[in-house]
């Protein structure tokens, strides 16, 4: 987390909207390494896929709600009985197909730690550990979100399609992609 003031932010920021403020100043572009972090940021970038993030963003504590705090072994276990309780909850994104790739998503989160260790271990292992810096632009793939995501894919994942792999790598800060008149910006 950033303590410093920030008073240049990336042109995308809305400001009116604290819950964005306080995600791009103290997540968006952070290297996270921790598995249940990794996991929630994979659940919510699914559910972005074709909306704002801001949307996902004001919904996130909807979110952790209905999702169990994004609890891994209960996600697992989701019923049909929990998947319409889902459908049923207007507070979250009430997409069937997201709803149950989350569901299939954790089972193969799940597959990969087993398989490394940690999907911390995993993921990371793409760029060895290294961030990769880099001035936002219009860009919304790269050759690294499309290596991801041709493996996630080939693993089983569903809603991996390299414009979320690129969002997501950016969300955990694989990727730090502030402007250059951001105070969060990083020259490397």
């Amino acid at each position: 987390m950033t303590t410093k003031k920030i008073t240049n932010r990336c042109f995308w920021v809305n400001m009116k909207n604290p819950v964005y403020i306080k995600y791009h100043d103290t997540e968006w572009g952070v290297a996270e390494h921790s598995d249940k972090k990794l996991f929630e940021m994979l659940i919510l970038e699914c559910f972005q896929a074709g909306l704002s993030w801001e949307c996902i963003l004001n919904k996130r504590e909807n979110f952790r709600k209905a999702f169990d705090n994004f609890d891994i072994e209960k996600i697992n276990k989701y019923d049909e009985t929990k998947l319409n309780q889902l459908l049923e909850n207007p507070d979250i994104i009430r997409n069937k197909l997201k709803i149950k790739a989350a569901i299939t998503n954790s089972i193969i989160f799940k597959q990969i730690q087993k398989e490394f260790g940690s999907f911390d271990k995993y993921i990371w292992g793409f760029t060895k550990g290294k961030v990769i810096f880099e001035s936002c632009d219009i860009r919304t793939t790269s050759p690294l979100s499309d290596e991801i995501s041709k493996d996630l894919k080939k693993r089983g994942m569903k809603f991996m399609g390299s414009t979320t792999v690129y969002a997501y790598l950016q969300s955990i800060g694989i990727i730090n992609a502030h402007t250059k008149t951001c105070d969060c910006y990083k020259d490397n």
